[in-house]
């Protein structure tokens, strides 16, 4: 039971951290976007005199709907304004595919396309791929890794879960022991 709670903390504590990713001017843009769509749908369509104006439930879920999809589709807009960068991709061409591509379908290519996040190598500053054990530039240990097959490990793991390699017989750098303890 204490699995799951810390999973599910974890779980909210990056999903909360990716929601910080969404930009003021994003958020702004959603509320207008919204907002637009119920003046359309309360204002603008029933002034058309050429069909009968649809029952007032069914022009509310139209109204909702499209409103919060235009709205959601801004949020995703901002999102991958400053999600890109830190990923080492151009924001501009991302940013240009999700609001031209229709349907959302920019949104689902930077989804299945957007490369892993960069973070810079404490010993001398050069950009490493998160999926990297060790930096390219100076070989500093910048993860955990089996001594043996070389897969990612947890720091506080005794055996690799791949091969059963004794992790204690590694030599790990200093910075790495002091997680372990």
């Amino acid at each position: 039971m204490a699995t799951r709670t810390t999973l599910t903390e974890g779980q909210s504590a990056t999903f909360s951290s990716e929601l910080r990713l969404i930009p003021r001017w994003s958020v702004a843009a959603a509320i207008l976007a919204f907002v637009v769509m119920q003046y359309l749908f309360w204002v603008v369509f029933p002034q058309g005199h050429r069909h009968p104006p649809l029952p007032i439930g069914l022009r509310l879920y139209f109204a909702l709907s499209w409103g919060v999809l235009a709205s959601l589709y801004m949020l995703m807009v901002g999102y991958v304004s400053n999600d890109a960068p830190r990923r080492g991709m151009s924001m501009r061409i991302w940013m240009i595919i999700c609001v031209v591509m229709p349907g959302g379908i920019g949104a689902v290519l930077y989804f299945l396309l957007r490369q892993p996040i960069i973070s810079l190598c404490p010993a001398c500053g050069t950009r490493v791929q998160s999926e990297y054990h060790f930096c390219p530039q100076c070989a500093y240990q910048v993860s955990a890794s089996c001594g043996n097959c070389y897969r990612s490990v947890r720091i506080t793991d005794l055996y690799c879960v791949q091969c059963g390699h004794d992790l204690a017989s590694d030599n790990r750098p200093a910075r790495l022991h002091a997680f372990h303890s």
